[in-house]
């Protein structure tokens, strides 16, 4: 009787693991949802997604979306109608040469981001963590292989972030990739739903312009989405490569870290390249 006792006293002075707020689930067979306490957070797309009335050429995979405030407000788009290749949150290049050839991985012309396997997927009292393998193919020949790893923390103050870790490493031969010439686009970048009452800021302010290739530390993005003012900040890890790059700031709907910009940079196969940005994203009162 006094062993049952000291047990049952035992078993009381563990705290019990805390349910998680965060939850994964198969949206559809091409799309893995998380949410957190019931409200959509954001969608990783992993299948080859094209809408019923666009070119097959605009098929594509490997990005996040929707991505929504803490409110539930919808914060980016897909194919919009002024540029179909834009999608969500992606990372992608407009220049990249591989065994001679140069392909559009950014358009989604010759080259293609595809899923390849999941690596992990797990919630906790305070985050979720979702980290997949992917590859860049021509064909059925793998140039790059990709992993991404997203870390989202709990929502609070009426604020949710979350950790995006880009690995990018050559698979068996040299990759180059450079930004659009002139302007330098390329990278990490968001497209937003559609949206009255734009504003832009930057570290220095309300940016009134659209501007490319000047330096920042983070941008965002805040309007009013669907009756709902909401807004959206990227942040460039201080440990990124030629921190803080440039970007690329549209009124019209975009904001995008520029790397490596109007330079260029050459993965080799055991070699990678670690690109590092945090999101967050707010319901304005």
């Amino acid at each position: 009787m006094k062993g049952a006792v000291v047990c049952a006293w035992a078993l009381a002075a563990v705290p019990l693991m805390a349910a998680s707020p965060f939850q994964f689930r198969e949206l559809t067979p091409a799309s893995l949802e998380l949410s957190e306490n019931g409200k959509p957070v954001l969608v990783y797309n992993h299948g080859m997604i094209l809408p019923e009335g666009v070119k097959e050429g605009f098929r594509r995979s490997s990005y996040i979306h929707p991505v929504c405030a803490p409110d539930g407000t919808v914060l980016t788009d897909d194919f919009p109608k002024d540029h179909l290749h834009h999608r969500g949150i992606c990372w992608s290049w407009p220049i990249v040469k591989f065994a001679g050839a140069t392909y559009d991985v950014w358009a989604v012309q010759g080259m293609h981001q595809r899923f390849v396997r999941w690596k992990t997927r797990r919630v906790s009292a305070d985050s979720a963590v979702l980290a997949v393998e992917n590859g860049w193919f021509v064909g059925e020949r793998k140039a790059v292989k990709e992993t991404v790893e997203l870390t989202v923390q709990r929502t609070a103050g009426g604020r949710r972030s979350f950790m995006v870790k880009l690995t990018f490493e050559a698979v068996d031969a040299p990759v180059e990739l450079a930004g659009r010439e002139i302007k330098g686009y390329g990278g990490f970048g968001v497209r937003f739903a559609p949206r009255t009452g734009t504003v832009l800021r930057t570290e220095a302010g309300v940016e009134p312009k659209d501007s490319d290739m000047v330096k920042h530390p983070w941008a965002e993005l805040e309007g009013v989405f669907a009756g709902r003012r909401a807004g959206l900040r990227v942040t460039d890890a201080a440990g990124n490569p030629e921190y803080p790059n440039g970007w690329c700031l549209r009124h019209y709907g975009y904001v995008a870290a520029n790397y490596p910009g109007l330079n260029s940079i050459t993965l080799t196969p055991g070699k990678p390249l670690v690109l590092r940005y945090e999101v967050t994203v707010f319901s304005a009162t």
